[in-house]
C-alpha cells in the first residue's frame, strides 16, 4: 500500500522509498520519474545512462552512493521536497506542480513494460530480497478480462507522449573524437603554414593563410552545435488515450496561418490545396481554424478561397472516409502508386472517380479566375453586388476578413461541421510600415486571438501543404505532455519537396541542413525556427518566458508594474512570492514579458492590482479584448466578449496604425527587422530561456515546392543570406545580444552566430577561388616545398576532413551523394548570392539603398523538369561564370607553360591544377545550369566573363605584385631589347 504522498516505482510498482534524511527519494530531477533505489541500481548496473521518460543524464548518482544510500549514508543529493522547494523558489508555476501530487502519482506509476519488469523480479529474486511474484499473479487471474483492458489502457494512457533517443555511443564518440583530432590538427597545420611563408610569392601565401584560418573558424561554428544530436519518437495512440475519451476530445485547439501575397506568382491552386489539406487533417474538426493571410489584397485570392470552401464540402468527409494521404487532392489524385493497396471498401473506386470528376471541375473554375484576373479592368474589379472590390489598390485599402466556414457556417455533404476557414487582409495605407511577411503574420496573431485564440499556432507557406493528415497529433505528443511542453515555444518540422529532380543539382532539397545541422541543435537548446512547417506556442509569440525559467536578478525588476506587483504582495503576504507572480521583463531584451502565474486564481481587482492595464496596452496595444485573451493560457474566447463585436474588434486590430509605439515586431510576435525573420523570431524566443524540439515523423508531415533552377535558386539563396546580413548589422546580432540573462546555450549562441555570418565566407571564398588561376598564370604557388613532416600535416588534414564527413553520413543516415551536392552549391552560393548579400546589405546600412538583381525568364521546355532548364538572366551568374572561365585559361596555361619548360616543371604543376580543378568540379553544377539542356550557354553571360577575364588577365600582366624587383627589370629589360 503506497504512503500518502509517495508515488509508486514505474518499473516494480513498490513505493520509491525515502532518502536517509526522510525526503521522498528521487531518481530524475528533471521530470521526477518514480523509479526506486534499487531499480535504479540495477539500471546503473546495467548501463544505463539516461532517464527514460526524459532523456536526462543520471549524473548525480553511481552504484558506490546508491549503495552508500542503502546503508544510511547520505550521499549528498537532492529529495523531492527540497526539489519542489528549489522550483518553486526559483518562480515556478504552481499548476506543473500537479503532476507529482499523490493523486497524480497513482495514475503515472502503473507497472511498464513486461520484459524489464521481468528482468527486475529475477534480478530481486538472485538478491532474496522480495518473492511475490506468484501472489501478484494470482491476484491478477481474479479480476475480470475487461478491467484488466481498462486497467492497460489507462496505464498505457499515463505513459510519456514521446521519447528522446540520444545517439548509441558507437556512433557519437567516435565522431566527437575525429572532431577533437580535426582540431589539434588545424592548429598544427596553421602552425606550420604561419612558420613557412612563400617568399617568392608572399602576397598570395598570407591571402591563403587569411582564407584558412576563415574556413578553419567556420567550421568550428558549424561542427560544435552537432556535438550531441538526438531523435525522438512520438506516441499517437496514448495521446488519443490520454485526451480523447467517451466520444468528447480535450485536445488543444490550433490556428493554422497561410500566408499569400501575390496570386499570379504564387498560383492561387496551390494555396487552395494547401488549405485543403489543412481542412481535411486528422483533429477534431472544432479544434481546428485556418487564418488565410492575403497581403496584396487579390479579388482572385478571394474568389479562389470561397471556390474551395464549396470543394472542401465534398472533399473533407472523402479524406476522412477512407484515410487517404495526402489530402490535397493536386499531389494525392498526382500519385503513380496504386491507390486500391489497403483501401477495402467496395465504393472506394466509384467515389474516387467521381471526387477525381469533381476537382478537375474545381480546377477549371480556378483556372478561369486566374485567366480573367491577368487583365485589371480600368475602374477595378466590381463584387457580385456591383460595389467596388475594397482592394483594388493593394497599398491603399481597408481591413478585410471574410468568415467562409465555421462551427455555426455550412456542413459537408454528410452534415458534419467543417472547421472554421477565415480570408484575412489587413489595412494598408501609405506612409506606414507594413513590414511584409512578418507584419502579415503578426496581424494573424492579432486577428486568431479574438476570434479563435487556440493555445496554438501552425504557420504554413502557401505552398507547403499538409503532407501528414497526422502532423499536428505528432506536435501535441510535445506540446501537451506535462513534462515536456511546459517550457517548448516551438515545434519544427523539416521541410519536404516535390517536384525536384532525382540529382538534385542545386541541392534543393537541403538534406544536410536538415537532417544533419538540425538535429545536432535538438540535442541543445532546440532547432532554429525556418519560416514554414513550424507549431508555436502562443505564449512565447507574446513575449512572455517558460514557465520553468529560474529568477531574474534583483537589478531586472526595476520596471513601473513590478513595483505595483511588489506593492500588492505587501498588501497579501499570506500568499507565497514565486506562486503569485514573477517579472520576466529583461532591461538587456528592452521587452515588456510577463510571466503570468496563477492568474486565474485572482478576482478582478487583484488583477487590477496585478497588472497594471497601461503597461498592456503600451505592449499589445490599444485592444481591451485582445489584452483579455493574452491572459489566457489555454486559450479559448474571454467569456466577458460579445460575439456580435468580434468582427469589428478583429477588424480594429488589423489597421496599419495599431501596431505604434507598440512592442509589436520588437519582444511580440514575429520580430521585424530582416528579411528572415524566422531566423530572428526564434532566437529571440531562445534568449528568453524557450526551447524548441526537432520532430521528424517517418511520413513527412509537410510539403512545399522549390525553385529548381538556377537562377531562381540563387536568389533565394540571396535572400536568406541578405537576411542574415541584416540581422548581423543589428542590435539582435548573436555576438553581442542576450549576454545578461544567461538563458542561451553556449553551443546554441554559436549555432546562431553561424546562421548570420556565413554570408562573409563568401570574401574569402572568391579571393581562394582565384588563387589557383592566379597561381597557374604566375607560375608562383601559395605552399613552399613540403619536408616529411610537413606532408604528414597535410595527409592527417585531409584525413580528418574525410573521417568527419564519413562519421556524420553514419550518424545522420544522409547519402554520400546530397553531401557532395551541398558542397558544390556552397561554393556556387557562396561566389554568387552570398557575395551580393554582402555587398547589398552593406549599401542598405550605410546609404540606404535597396538593389534589386532583376531576373529575366528564357523560354523552358514543356518536358518533365522542363523548369530546370529554364534560364534567367540575372546579376548573380557573372562572378562564378569569370571564376570558372579564369581557372580553365589557368590549367590551358600552365599545362602550355609545363610543355615548355620539360619534365622539371610536372610535379609543381600537379598541385597547381589540383587546386584548379576543385574550384571546377565544385562550379560544374553552375557550367551545367548555364548551358541548359541544349548544351548553349546565353550569349551575354559569355561576354561578361570573357571581358572580366581578360581585364583581370591584363591587368595581371601590367602589373604582377607577387613578382619580384629583379624579375620586373630582366622582364624590362627583354621587352625594350625586343622593342630595339
Amino acid at each position: 500500500m503506497m504512503q500518502s504522498g509517495v508515488p509508486l516505482c514505474h518499473t516494480c510498482g513498490e513505493s520509491v522509498g525515502f532518502a536517509p534524511n526522510g525526503e521522498i527519494f528521487v531518481a530524475c530531477h528533471e521530470c521526477n520519474f518514480p523509479l526506486c533505489q534499487s531499480c535504479l541500481g540495477f539500471e546503473l548496473k546495467e548501463g544505463a545512462k539516461s532517464c527514460p521518460r526524459c532523456g536526462a543524464s543520471y549524473v548525480q548518482y553511481s552504484e558506490d552512493s546508491l549503495v552508500a544510500d542503502e546503508k544510511g549514508v547520505s550521499a549528498g543529493r537532492l529529495t523531492m521536497a527540497s526539489h519542489l522547494q528549489e522550483y518553486q523558489g526559483s518562480g515556478g508555476h504552481g499548476r506543473n506542480l500537479s503532476t507529482i501530487s499523490a493523486a497524480d502519482s497513482d495514475a503515472i506509476s502503473e507497472p511498464g513494460n513486461a520484459i524489464w519488469k521481468n528482468r527486475v523480479e529475477s534480478w530481486k529474486d538472485k538478491k532474496n530480497k522480495k518473492k511475490k511474484t506468484s501472489a501478484k499473479t494470482e491476484k491478477e487471474a481474479e479480476i475480470p478480462p475487461e478491467q484488466q483492458m481498462e486497467e492497460k489502457q489507462s496505464a498505457e494512457a499515463a505513459e510519456p507522449l514521446s521519447r528522446t533517443f540520444p545517439l548509441p555511443s558507437n556512433k557519437i564518440t567516435p565522431y566527437r573524437v575525429v572532431i577533437i583530432m580535426r582540431l589539434i590538427v588545424l592548429g598544427l597545420f596553421f602552425h606550420y603554414r604561419v612558420t613557412h611563408p612563400v617568399d617568392s610569392a608572399f602576397g598570395l601565401w598570407l591571402t591563403s593563410i587569411i582564407c584558412e584560418i576563415w574556413f578553419a573558424v567556420s567550421w568550428v561554428l558549424d561542427q560544435f552545435p552537432k556535438w550531441s544530436p538526438i531523435s525522438r519518437e512520438t506516441y499517437i495512440d496514448r495521446l488519443s488515450l490520454r485526451f480523447e475519451k467517451d466520444g468528447v476530445s480535450e485536445l488543444a485547439p490550433v490556428d493554422f496561418f497561410v500566408s499569400t501575397v501575390d496570386p499570379l506568382k504564387e498560383p492561387p491552386l496551390i494555396t487552395a490545396n494547401t488549405v485543403l489539406s489543412i481542412l481535411a487533417a486528422d483533429y477534431p474538426v472544432e479544434k481546428i481554424s485556418c487564418y488565410v493571410s492575403d497581403d496584396g489584397s487579390a479579388m482572385l485570392t478571394f474568389e479562389a478561397l470561397s471556390e474551395t470552401a464549396d470543394f472542401s464540402r465534398k472533399w473533407v468527409p472523402f479524406c476522412k472516409k477512407f484515410s487517404i494521404e495526402p489530402r490535397a487532392p493536386e499531389f494525392y489524385f498526382s500519385q503513380k502508386i496504386d491507390y486500391l493497396k489497403d483501401k477495402i471498401q467496395p465504393s472506394f473506386v466509384k467515389e474516387r472517380r467521381a471526387m477525381k470528376r469533381d476537382y478537375e471541375e474545381f480546377k477549371v473554375r480556378v483556372n478561369a479566375l486566374v485567366a480573367k484576373a491577368q487583365k485589371t479592368p480600368d475602374e477595378g474589379w466590381t463584387m457580385q453586388d456591383g460595389t467596388s472590390w475594397p482592394g483594388n489598390n493593394p497599398r491603399d485599402h481597408p481591413g478585410m476578413i471574410q468568415v467562409f466556414l465555421g462551427h455555426s457556417g455550412a456542413h459537408d455533404i454528410d452534415g458534419n461541421e467543417l472547421p472554421r476557414l477565415v480570408y484575412v487582409s489587413r489595412e494598408k495605407r501609405p506612409g506606414y510600415q507594413h513590414h511584409k511577411k512578418a507584419g502579415a503574420m503578426n496581424a494573424l496573431v492579432r486577428v486568431s486571438a479574438i476570434l479563435t485564440n487556440a493555445p496554438y499556432i501552425l504557420n504554413l507557406d502557401c505552398d507547403h501543404y499538409v503532407n501528414n493528415s497526422k502532423a499536428v497529433r505528432e506536435a501535441m505528443c510535445f506540446m501537451m505532455d506535462p513534462q515536456v511542453g511546459k517550457d517548448v515555444c516551438y515545434i519544427q518540422f523539416p521541410q519536404r519537396f516535390d517536384g525536384i529532380d532525382k540529382s538534385d543539382r542545386y541541392a534543393n532539397r537541403n538534406i544536410v541542413f536538415f537532417d544533419v545541422n538540425m538535429k545536432g541543435l535538438d540535442g541543445i537548446q532546440g532547432p532554429v525556427y525556418v519560416g514554414t512547417g513550424c507549431v508555436f506556442n502562443r505564449q512565447a509569440l507574446y513575449g512572455y518566458g517558460p514557465m520553468s525559467m529560474p529568477a531574474l536578478p534583483k537589478s531586472s525588476s526595476s520596471c513601473s508594474w513590478c513595483c505595483c506587483c511588489c506593492c500588492c504582495r505587501s498588501k497579501k503576504p499570506a500568499k507565497d512570492k514565486s506562486e503569485m507572480y514573477r517579472d520576466a521583463k529583461r532591461e538587456e531584451l528592452n521587452a515588456a514579458i510577463f510571466n503570468l502565474q496563477e492568474i486565474d486564481n485572482y478576482d478582478e481587482y487583484e488583477r487590477s492590482m496585478l497588472i497594471s492595464q497601461m503597461s498592456f496596452e503600451k505592449s499589445f496595444g490599444l485592444s481591451s479584448v485582445f489584452i483579455e485573451s493574452t491572459l489566457m493560457e489555454n486559450g479559448g474566447v474571454p467569456d466577458s466578449t460579445n460575439p456580435s463585436t468580434l468582427i469589428k474588434e478583429a477588424i480594429h486590430v488589423i489597421s496599419c496604425g495599431y501596431e505604434e509605439k507598440t512592442e509589436w515586431g520588437k519582444e511580440i510576435g514575429w520580430i521585424y527587422g530582416s528579411v528572415t525573420e524566422d531566423i530572428l523570431t526564434g532566437f529571440k524566443m531562445h534568449c528568453r530561456g524557450w526551447r524548441s524540439i526537432y520532430c521528424m515523423p517517418l511520413r513527412p508531415a509537410f510539403k512545399g515546392s522549390a525553385p529548381i533552377n538556377l537562377s531562381d535558386r540563387l536568389h533565394q539563396v540571396l535572400r536568406w543570406a541578405l537576411g542574415s546580413v541584416e540581422i548581423f548589422l543589428s542590435r539582435h546580432c548573436p555576438l553581442w545580444y542576450g549576454f545578461g540573462g544567461g538563458r542561451l546555450k553556449w553551443l546554441q549562441r554559436l549555432a546562431y552566430i553561424s546562421t548570420i555570418v556565413y554570408p562573409f565566407t563568401s570574401l574569402p571564398l572568391i579571393a581562394y577561388c582565384s588563387l589557383p588561376a592566379i597561381c597557374l598564370l604566375t607560375g608562383k604557388f601559395i605552399i613552399p616545398t613540403l619536408s616529411n613532416i610537413a606532408s604528414v600535416w597535410f595527409l592527417l588534414l585531409f584525413i580528418s576532413i574525410i573521417s568527419t564527413s564519413v562519421l556524420e553520413l553514419r550518424w545522420s543516415g544522409v547519402s554520400i551523394e546530397d553531401l557532395w551536392r551541398n558542397e558544390q552549391f556552397w561554393v556556387i552560393g557562396g561566389v554568387s548570392a552570398h557575395l551580393f548579400a554582402v555587398f547589398q546589405g552593406f549599401l542598405k546600412m550605410l546609404a540606404g539603398l535597396d538593389t534589386n538583381f532583376t531576373v529575366t525568364a528564357k523560354a523552358a521546355d514543356d518536358a518533365e523538369f522542363g523548369e530546370l532548364y529554364l534560364f534567367k538572366w540575372t546579376t548573380l551568374l557573372i562572378p562564378p561564370t569569370t571564376l570558372l572561365v579564369v581557372n580553365l585559361v589557368g590549367v590551358v596555361a600552365g599545362f602550355s607553360d609545363a610543355l615548355n619548360s620539360g619534365y622539371e616543371a610536372w610535379g609543381p604543376l600537379f598541385g597547381k591544377v589540383f587546386f584548379a580543378f576543385w574550384v571546377i568540379l565544385h562550379l560544374y553544377p553552375f557550367l551545367k545550369g548555364l548551358m541548359g539542356r541544349q548544351n548553349r550557354t546565353p550569349t551575354i553571360v559569355v561576354l561578361w566573363s570573357v571581358l572580366l577575364a581578360s581585364v583581370f588577365s591584363l591587368i595581371w600582366v601590367k602589373i604582377d605584385p607577387f613578382l619580384s624587383n629583379s624579375d620586373g627589370s630582366d622582364l624590362s629589360q627583354k621587352c625594350i631589347s625586343i622593342d630595339c
